[in-house]
C-alpha cells in the first residue's frame, strides 16, 4: 500500500454499536483521519473495503457471520489491500499470531489509550507496524519458545536465500526498529532501507514487515 497523500481513510469494524460510536467519537475529530465507513462483521467489512477503499481498517476479532481474523486473511490476499489493525479485548497467543501471520500490521487491546490508537493508525498508514508494548513482549516470548508453533527449519531455509545485507535488515525489523533506526545502525539511507524491505517482501512472498519479523523470530527458534 502506498502512503496516503491526504487524510488517512479509516474503516471501523466492530459488532458492538457502542464501541463503534466510541471510536467514531474518539477518532472523528482528528484532523488527519477521515472515517469513511463502519461495518458490523467480517463479511460486511470485505464489502465495505471494496466500496470505500480505506487506507486502514480497525478490526474487531469476535464477530458473528465472519470474525475479524477470517476477514483479515481474505482482505490481505487482495491487491491494494488496506492495512489492518486488530483492536480487541482478546490478547491470546493464538489470536495474536494468526492475525499477524495473516498480514495485520498492528494488534492493540481495546483498553489502549486513545492517543495510542491514533498513533497506531498513523504509523501503519505510513508503512510502520504497531504493536502495544504488552503485545510485543507476548509475541517475542511466544514465538521464541518451544512448541508446535515453531517453524524454525523452514524459516532458516527461507532466510538462507537472502543476501547478508537483507538478513541484517530482517534481523533489525525483528527487533522492532524503525526505518530510520535501521538506516542509522546499518549505515544506509532510509530510501535504501525501504528498497531492501521491498525486496525482502518479494523474495519471501510476504505482505508486510510484521511477517518478516515473525519469520526472523521463527528462524531463531531452537
Amino acid at each position: 500500500m502506498t502512503e496516503p497523500s491526504g487524510p488517512i481513510r479509516l474503516l471501523i469494524v466492530d459488532d458492538d454499536a457502542m464501541v463503534r460510536a466510541g471510536l467514531v467519537s474518539m477518532l472523528g475529530g482528528t484532523a488527519d483521519l477521515h472515517i469513511v465507513g463502519e461495518a458490523t462483521d467480517g463479511a460486511a467489512a470485505i464489502t465495505a473495503v471494496a466500496e470505500h477503499r480505506p487506507d486502514v481498517v480497525l478490526m474487531d476479532i469476535a464477530m458473528r457471520t465472519m470474525n475479524g481474523l477470517e476477514a483479515t486473511e481474505v482482505l490481505r490476499k487482495r491487491e491494494g489491500a488496506p492495512e489492518i489493525i486488530i483492536l480487541t479485548t482478546f490478547g491470546s497467543d493464538e489470536h495474536l499470531l494468526r492475525a499477524l501471520r495473516a498480514g495485520a500490521a498492528g494488534f492493540l487491546l481495546k483498553d489502549a489509550p486513545p492517543p495510542q490508537i491514533v498513533d497506531a493508525v498513523r504509523r501503519v498508514a505510513s508503512g510502520e507496524p504497531m504493536l502495544s508494548g504488552k503485545v510485543t513482549r507476548q509475541l517475542i516470548d511466544y514465538v521464541s519458545g518451544p512448541g508446535p508453533h515453531s517453524a524454525g527449519a523452514e524459516a532458516r531455509a527461507a532466510l538462507a536465500g537472502l543476501t547478508a545485507r537483507e538478513r541484517e535488515v530482517a534481523g533489525a525489523i525483528a527487533e522492532g526498529k524503525t526505518n530510520a533506526e535501521i538506516a542509522a545502525e546499518l549505515f544506509m539511507s532510509v530510501p535504501t532501507v525501504k528498497t531492501h524491505i521491498s525486496r525482502l517482501l518479494a523474495k519471501l512472498e510476504l505482505n508486510n514487515r510484521v511477517q518478516i519479523a515473525l519469520l526472523a523470530h521463527d528462524a531463531e527458534t531452537r
